[in-house]
């Protein structure tokens, strides 16, 4: 209890389970709250001069099962292990803490949604501006970004972080940007100095100067990045060698969508129970990096058109090509995750079975690589030039592991036949132990002239020859006598002893060499890891853009002509989503919008419930956003002059939580609006004001319509939805 007591001071607010023997247990008020969770029986046991002390377990191979739950409860959890084999100890066995799992650090696979990327965040708040950085810590995705508060909770509510963390004091501040289900942290004010930031990162990274990373201009940012680092020790995350490098993410480089327009627009979830997102339609991928990258890609729409119609000239290309998708699906479809693989390699955390599927990713590039060489479009042999097949980690890889590897490497016959001599004859020697001694016994007949010479094996001196009275004479000197029956003597020989000691030795040597060629292996693949994490990008932007092949082809949507111009022209425009949930046989009701900054700035839709003003709005955003991520639309004909901002009022619900009635959260939601549109914002209202008395209502409604109009700042494109 004394040794559990000092792990559990260490890390007060976590679950402590601590490993004894096959259990891993909880006590006291982690063993009630583990019960509880778990739905495992609670005991109390007596411990000497600790009293009597509630207790609650579970069997260490059902980690997989319980730890789960522990944490989708929000919970941290710390894992004590025994360091030690208990045989080999006398004394209290050592035990440390191994790992310490929060929603927003953990690597393990049942803990882990495969299409979704799981964050850790760390915000910074400063003067006048927001530093945030975001980890993945499954993946070794690092990224940060400086920007206003707006800014910040756009990036927030785009990425939805598993974990906040922030500074002492300032949880108020970062519970108003995080989303609901986020869990949040606070740490050390030291940390969150310019110097410790910069000590840190250069440390991590083993460089001079960051200014490689392009954050510089970014002080905020760095902090942020920095903390996420200082909270990895913190929790005992020390095998890092996967976080390869840090990223910056560009304000101007994508569309802004605050929260209200994904929540409203149901980008990646659905308002109603049982309906379906955007990303539910467009998610036709076929690896899990793919799954990732497209979800990013549907919240950080491209404002850049150069970098919009790249993306697209590859859609039209896989569109176009039947032969090619058909191919290209199939090398996609065996890459799997070789993000997370290669991130648990440099945790040193990987199993044999999970470096066999890092192999057939490794084949799958080689094969991804062929395939685009032999293309005759320039920008697939562009993308052929970056990937790196890899081929001597493939051939190490290929030759040192069986095929049939387990998933674990204390499971045995992880390394294959040939890659080490002494192995083989270990092997050998435990698969033909009967072989051998067979033949030692007949070299022995032979050699003393005694037919009924027998080899057996006891406990207390093993292996021995036994020799019937009839011939004891004939025995050779050099035999040492052990056991003397009625009928027959038995002794042993050096050699007999020599062979014992390999068999009763070769299981555990066995193991040992098949963990040092293992642990080779490891080390080996972390060398590599940078060239994996670049790989597994150029097959997920060429999932993503498969993706939008397969989804134009099935549903019949066109190219859209993204341009610098004001204009927003699209004619029989249909909402993706609810074209997909109608009824067989019944057809959309498609609709023609034209917008620009002249002639119509803005257009006013009115009409009867169930109309669909409301579907109009959106499906109008929608198709800008699909065309802005580099996805053809479901229209007939589209031209979308590129928008830098989509902003949305849609709907209309208060916040009982935070003290806001719906007007409140109506006016609050249209104030962001008119403090942040641009000359190239998209504007959608519906039903505006009806949080109010109808004058009242029509009268703010009237005043918003009117600004937009006439300000001599901006003339946004505007959608306004009205009874």
């Amino acid at each position: 209890m004394k040794q559990y007591l000092e792990m559990k001071r260490r890390h007060p607010d976590a679950i402590l389970l601590f490993r004894v023997g096959d259990f891993y247990e909880t006590f006291s008020a982690d063993a009630i709250e583990a019960s509880k969770i778990l739905g495992i029986t609670l005991t109390r046991r007596a411990n000497g001069a600790a009293s009597s002390v509630e207790l609650a377990g579970f069997p260490h191979h059902a980690l997989d099962t319980y730890l789960p739950r522990l944490v989708r409860a929000g919970k941290r959890v710390a894992i004590c292990e025994q360091l030690e084999d208990p045989k080999l100890t006398k004394k209290l066995v050592k035990r440390g803490i191994t790992e310490l799992i929060t929603p927003g650090l953990n690597m393990s696979d049942s803990l882990l949604q495969a299409r979704r990327n799981n964050f850790l965040a760390g915000v910074v708040f400063g003067s006048r501006d927001v530093g945030l950085a975001f980890l993945d810590i499954s993946t070794g995705e690092f990224l940060c970004a400086q920007g206003s508060m707006q800014y910040a909770d756009k990036l927030l509510s785009g990425i939805a972080p598993a974990e906040l963390v922030m500074m002492r004091g300032e949880k108020a501040k970062a519970q108003r940007l995080a989303t609901p289900s986020c869990a949040l942290y606070e740490l050390e004010d030291w940390i969150y100095t310019e110097q410790a930031a910069q000590e840190r990162l250069l440390r991590h990274f083993s460089t001079a100067s960051l200014r490689g990373f392009g954050v510089d201009g970014m002080p905020l940012g760095i902090i942020a990045a920095a903390s996420l680092l200082y909270y990895l020790d913190a929790t005992e995350h020390r095998q890092v060698a996967h976080i390869t490098s840090l990223a910056r993410i560009d304000e101007d480089r994508y569309v802004r969508l605050d929260r209200f327009t994904i929540r409203n627009l149901e980008l990646l979830e659905p308002l109603a129970e049982g309906g379906k997102s955007l990303l539910d339609v467009l998610d036709h991928t076929c690896c899990a990096p793919g799954a990732r990258m497209l979800r990013r890609r549907l919240v950080f729409p491209l404002a850049h058109v150069e970098e919009i119609n790249s993306r697209l000239d590859l859609v039209q290309i896989l569109y176009d090509d039947t032969e090619l998708r058909i191919h290209l699906a199939d090398i996609l479809t065996d890459i799997g995750d070789p993000e997370r693989i290669a991130s648990k390699t440099g945790a040193l955390r990987v199993g044999p079975r999970e470096l066999l599927r890092l192999l057939q990713a490794l084949q799958a590039f080689e094969r991804l690589k062929t395939l685009l060489s032999a293309s005759s479009h320039e920008a697939l042999q562009k993308i052929a030039h970056t990937i790196d097949t890899l081929s001597e980690l493939n051939r190490r890889l290929r030759t040192t592991l069986r095929e049939d590897a387990p998933a674990m490497l204390s499971q045995g016959n992880v390394i294959a036949d040939g890659v080490d001599p002494e192995l083989d004859e270990l092997r050998g020697l435990l698969t033909n132990s009967r072989e051998a001694l067979n033949a030692i016994l007949a070299r022995e007949i032979d050699a003393t002239g005694i037919p009924s010479l027998k080899i057996g094996y006891n406990s207390v001196f093993g292996y021995y020859i036994e020799v019937r009275n009839t011939y004891r004479d004939k025995a050779p000197e050099q035999w040492i006598r052990k056991q003397t029956l009625v009928g027959a003597e038995r002794y042993i020989t050096p050699e007999l002893k020599e062979y014992e000691q390999k068999i009763l030795g070769a299981e555990e040597k066995i193991a040992a060499i098949e963990s040092r060629l293992f642990n080779d292996l490891v080390q080996t693949c972390a060398r590599y890891i940078p060239a994996i994490m670049r790989d597994s990008a150029t097959a997920a932007a060429l999932d993503c853009s498969l993706s939008a092949a397969i989804c134009a082809l099935e549903s019949g949507y066109v190219r859209p002509k993204v341009d610098d111009s004001f204009v927003l022209d699209i004619t029989d425009g249909r909402h993706p989503v609810i074209e997909k949930t109608m009824p067989p046989g019944e057809l959309y009701v498609a609709n023609s919008v034209h917008l620009d900054t002249d002639r119509q700035q803005i257009i006013i839709i009115t009409g009867p419930n169930m109309s669909g003003k409301s579907a109009l709005l959106r499906q109008t955003a929608l198709i800008a956003l699909m065309a802005q991520t580099g996805h053809f639309v479901p229209a007939r004909n589209a031209r979308i002059g590129a928008v830098d901002k989509i902003f949305t009022r849609v709907g209309a619900s208060d916040n009982i939580s935070r003290g806001e009635s719906t007007f409140m959260v109506e006016m609050t939601e249209a104030a962001s609006i008119l403090n942040n549109m641009s000359a190239r914002s998209l504007i959608l209202f519906d039903e505006l004001g009806r949080g109010t008395s109808t004058y009242d209502g029509i009268s703010i409604a009237w005043a918003i319509v009117e600004n937009i109009h006439d300000n001599n700042v901006c003339r946004p494109r505007t959608l306004f939805a009205t009874h």
